[in-house]
């Protein structure tokens, strides 16, 4: 009970799967979601990092990209100057199918923290930035 890991693990699970519930209603796979709500800023992102943000391991991931991109959602990209990573984005498509979902998402995450106000919701997530900020392992 007072061990952090497990702690942020249970809220992890117990938080995310009631917005999972919403976003598989809607057509989407959680790992979809996952990529698409991290690509929804449109800027272009390696495959490396995007594996890390979505908690995917790269094989699948690449998996993943390839029926998003047979479905218009996503496109990879080469990178400009190093011809070993591959970017990928959203699409038109993909970003309009995202949308609603990120209304949806921000509406949940809106019923999750309101019992802690504002200042301790904005303090929490700071603190949750810093700590993957501190532990996250660079990408090569």
């Amino acid at each position: 009970d007072d061990y952090l890991p497990a702690l942020l693990a249970q809220a992890s699970q117990l938080i995310s799967s009631e917005f999972h519930e919403v976003v598989r209603s809607q057509g989407l796979s959680v790992a979809e979601w996952r990529v698409m709500a991290s690509l929804a800023g449109g800027a272009p992102v390696s495959i490396g990092r995007l594996a890390a943000v979505t908690i995917t391991k790269q094989p699948t991931l690449t998996r993943l990209l390839d029926r998003m991109e047979a479905r218009g959602d996503v496109e990879r990209l080469a990178h400009g100057s190093d011809r070993r990573v591959t970017l990928v984005r959203i699409t038109r498509k993909g970003s309009r199918t995202v949308h609603h979902l990120m209304d949806l998402a921000r509406e949940h995450e809106m019923r999750v923290l309101e019992p802690f106000g504002l200042a301790r919701a904005e303090q929490l997530k700071d603190t949750l930035r810093r700590m993957i900020e501190l532990h996250r392992t660079p990408l090569a």
